[in-house]
């Protein structure tokens, strides 16, 4: 028996990611050219991490859009797995950033380039507003959404490399050190690191239909074998169709007296209540289906 399958559409970030997209895109150039024109590896290194916050937004605006399809006879739950695909493009588009960085980094410590310290502390004080501005269309959007918290984590981490260019400019400007600006550059690819290497796990695990975050798979198991009526279980599946969107399947064998549709809806009551699971399928059985003998169908 299925309950809760609601495949209408949720309520999505289109709004701030499309403005947050506006402001990373419009500055981007402008990041871009004075990092050249500067020689500071640092600011064309916020403008790399800037480059991905804008494919990011972009991706992940249309990621939300077109997860927001509804459901047709080829894919019978619509495109909502599009944002975390889209989320984990976003992961290896920063590992790839990151990796440049680092390479990049060590070859100007080795031969440190000439650094215009005060044009380039203006440029990166702007950029600090636009990453602040966007943090905050975003904020509301990431806990509940890899694709927008993807998209969140880019702009954040490209907030502090602005101000570690800021920083940069400070010292170089004080002390002429010019290799100050390839170890900011250097400190922000590892800084990223750790941080995309989280997003990249958690929508692989949605790939993979793993258990989603948040959800205890054994007591999930010791809920529903608490449910008045079932004698066993099997073919428990928990997973996530996409983010904030988790699932489950179970086989419930019951005892002879418990009425199928009473214990059905017990458990998908308790599996909403306790674990907010609301996609829920349930086949239900008087003996074991495994056992090949006759059991009760519904779902």
């Amino acid at each position: 028996m299925g309950s809760g399958h609601d495949h209408g559409p949720r309520t999505s970030n289109t709004r701030a990611l499309g403005l947050a997209l506006g402001l990373t895109g419009s500055f981007l150039i402008v990041e871009a050219v004075a990092g050249f024109l500067m020689g500071s590896l640092a600011l064309i290194s916020d403008a790399a991490h800037m480059l991905t916050d804008t494919t990011g937004l972009a991706i992940a605006l249309a990621g939300v859009k077109i997860g927001e399809r509804p459901a047709d006879s080829r894919r019978s739950f619509g495109y909502k797995r599009f944002e975390i695909l889209a989320a984990a493009f976003n992961a290896v588009l920063l590992f790839a950033v990151a990796a440049y960085i680092l390479y990049e980094g060590y070859h100007r410590i080795l031969a440190p380039e000439p650094v215009q310290a005060l044009p380039m502390m203006a440029v990166a004080a702007i950029g600090l507003g636009v990453n602040l501005i966007s943090m905050r269309l975003l904020s509301a959007g990431r806990k509940d959404n890899l694709n927008v918290k993807g998209a969140y984590l880019e702009v954040w981490s490209d907030m502090l490399g602005s101000i570690g260019v800021i920083l940069a400019a400070i010292i170089i400007w004080l002390t002429n050190w010019l290799w100050v600006d390839a170890i900011v550059a250097i400190g922000i690819g590892l800084w990223v690191l750790p941080r995309t290497w989280q997003l990249f796990k958690e929508t692989l695990n949605v790939l993979l239909e793993g258990v989603p975050d948040g959800i205890d798979f054994q007591a999930v198991e010791r809920a529903l074998r608490s449910v008045q009526g079932v004698r066993d279980l099997h073919d428990l599946h928990v997973w996530a169709i996409t983010s904030g969107m988790p699932s489950l399947s179970a086989h419930l064998v019951i005892s002879e007296q418990a009425e199928p549709e009473i214990v059905c809806k017990a458990a998908t009551a308790l599996l909403d209540e306790q674990f907010e699971i609301e996609h829920v399928t349930l086949q239900v059985e008087r003996t074991d289906c495994r056992d090949g003998r006759e059991h009760h169908n519904l779902h």
